[in-house]
């Protein structure tokens, strides 16, 4: 079963109304493969393929393969709470009650086989020769799941369901996005660059704000945080940082799109970065020993003590270097998921209160609580692309200068 949690997640597909993008597919071959793989009854065709190929194998002899038992207990396997719609494969290597056949896959040769076996089984293309069409019930049910989605086209990779990946590149919703910022971003900065190296100044209201908010950065962040004599060359990378956080941060104010901050893959990138300008900013100012050396500040202790309690600040240090930029990351997921937790929660008293005779108050009161926490969650999007500059800037600053 799909959550509503799903609506808020990183996705390989973009979802807009149902009547914007009905799905018209007429037969089985139609549909995405993904879709096929994990519909019930190929899922079936390809289990009775393994069970009869391991059936015939000399390597898996010891395993007692019972068509008809494992296919009842892997059935009752996938009704089990996150096993929904898993392949027969997984049911074999995760399944508690099939231990006997993990002890069978113990040997290189044994694991190679299997591996083989699962390959020739899984094999869309033969199924949907082999097999009968899908009847025009189950294919107006699965084109009723799809009215709406729009599908991204996955050449470098292959998707599990609409949610997670399979192997390879697979290209997502957030990614997308990312990119459509950083364009912005590009064509924003280098038209400014053009108009300087032609000393033309800026004009308008909206070049005023944009380089207002820049120079706040250079002169409120950058300078106090990391120093007057070297927050210029840093001014650039918490610029971009900023407003490369600000526009995926407003991307979730858009309806059916989404902020790709609210994916933790998206926060933890952003605070890699930061770390590694952290670590080279600080080697290249002190060298490598020299970095490391300063995590530790200067105590003054006599040599006897500084033996025991040095080696023990340094090892907190450390830790707490690493921990203050996972947190980093957290810090701005955290922000950004609560806001859209927040309003689905509120959105959801209306439709919790249909059919009741208080539907229409619980609406409207729901509508006005939704508008109000939208206002708040774009204070939001400012504020936290803010506040991860302007750690970012302090973490830097930390970093070039002896504690």
């Amino acid at each position: 079963m799909s959550s509503s949690l799903l609506h808020i997640k990183d996705s390989y597909y973009f979802e807009i109304p149902k009547f914007m993008a009905r799905s018209h597919r007429a037969q089985r071959s139609d549909f995405p493969e993904f879709m096929i793989r994990l519909d019930p009854e190929y899922q079936a065709w390809e289990a009775n393929r393994q069970i009869e190929a391991l059936g015939s194998s000399a390597t898996f002899k010891s395993v007692a393969v019972d068509r008809s038992k494992w296919l009842e207990e892997f059935k009752a396997w996938q009704e089990e709470n996150g096993n929904f719609a898993k392949p027969f494969d997984i049911f074999l290597e995760k399944a508690p009650n099939q231990e006997s056949f993990r002890k069978a896959l113990s040997s290189d040769a044994a694991r190679s086989e299997w591996k083989q076996i699962k390959n020739q089984a899984e094999d869309v293309t033969a199924y949907d020769k082999a097999q009968p069409q899908w009847s025009a019930e189950k294919i107006a049910e699965y084109n009723h799941q799809l009215d709406g989605k729009l599908l991204i086209p996955q050449p470098f990779g292959q998707i599990k369901n609409l949610y997670e990946p399979e192997q390879g590149f697979a290209i997502s919703k957030f990614m997308i996005l990312e990119l459509v910022v950083a364009a912005i971003l590009t064509i924003l900065f280098v038209g400014l660059a053009k108009k300087m190296r032609r000393e033309i100044r800026p004009r308008g209201r909206a070049w005023n704000a944009f380089e207002a908010i820049l120079l706040y950065f250079r002169d409120q962040v950058a300078r106090p945080a990391i120093g007057e004599h070297d927050a210029d060359r840093f001014v650039p990378f918490l610029w971009t940082m900023f407003l490369f956080i600000l526009g995926c941060n407003l991307l979730g104010m858009i309806p059916w799109l989404g902020a790709p901050t609210a994916a933790f893959g998206a926060t933890l990138g952003l605070a890699l970065v930061t770390f590694t300008v952290v670590l080279i900013s600080g080697s290249i100012r002190f060298g490598v020993l020299g970095f490391w050396k300063n995590q530790v500040p200067h105590l003054g202790l006599p040599w006897y003590m500084a033996i025991l309690i040095v080696p023990m600040i340094f090892g907190i240090e450390v830790l707490g270097l690493f921990i203050k930029h996972a947190v980093l990351g957290i810090r701005l997921l955290a922000n950004m998921v609560a806001g859209h937790l927040v309003l689905l929660a509120v959105m959801g008293l209306a439709v919790a209160a249909a059919g009741s005779s208080m539907w229409g108050v619980t609406a409207f009161i729901a509508v006005v609580g939704s508008a109000l926490f939208s206002c708040l969650e774009l204070f939001v999007a400012f504020l936290q692309a803010y506040v991860f500059t302007f750690l970012s800037a302090l973490f830097i600053g930390m970093a070039i200068h002896h504690h």
